[in-house]
């Protein structure tokens, strides 16, 4: 699969996901860990894809849209933004309510 094809489906198949450097466990980077505590602060699930394990994402990521930076928060197919977006989402209580929303729309663990 060519890799804008499984970033598009990344993006299409997790209603909330956000592709930073490390893990929401382990962020790699200040501006990743700040972002991830903000999404994981709203209390619902969220994918993430760690990019600096997957070169070709990382290579690719900044053309699919068109965003240069790291992280890039997506909520239901859309580019949310990097890391000063979510956090002034995240001030303002409309990330919480994007993310809520966004939670509705993972498939039911079976």
């Amino acid at each position: 699969m060519d890799v804008m094809d499984r970033i598009k489906e990344q993006v299409e198949n997790n209603p909330v996901i956000i592709y930073m450097k490390g893990t929401p466990q382990f962020p790699q980077c200040g501006f990743s860990s700040r972002a991830a505590a903000a999404l994981q602060d709203c209390g619902e699930r969220f994918a993430y894809v760690n990019i600096l394990a997957d070169p070709e994402i990382f290579e690719n990521l900044p053309r699919f849209a068109d965003w240069p930076t790291f992280p890039q928060v997506y909520i239901n197919g859309e580019l949310v933004g990097g890391c000063d977006i979510t956090l002034e989402m995240h001030a303002s209580g409309d990330l919480q309510k994007a993310v809520k929303e966004a939670a509705q729309n993972w498939p039911e663990e079976g």
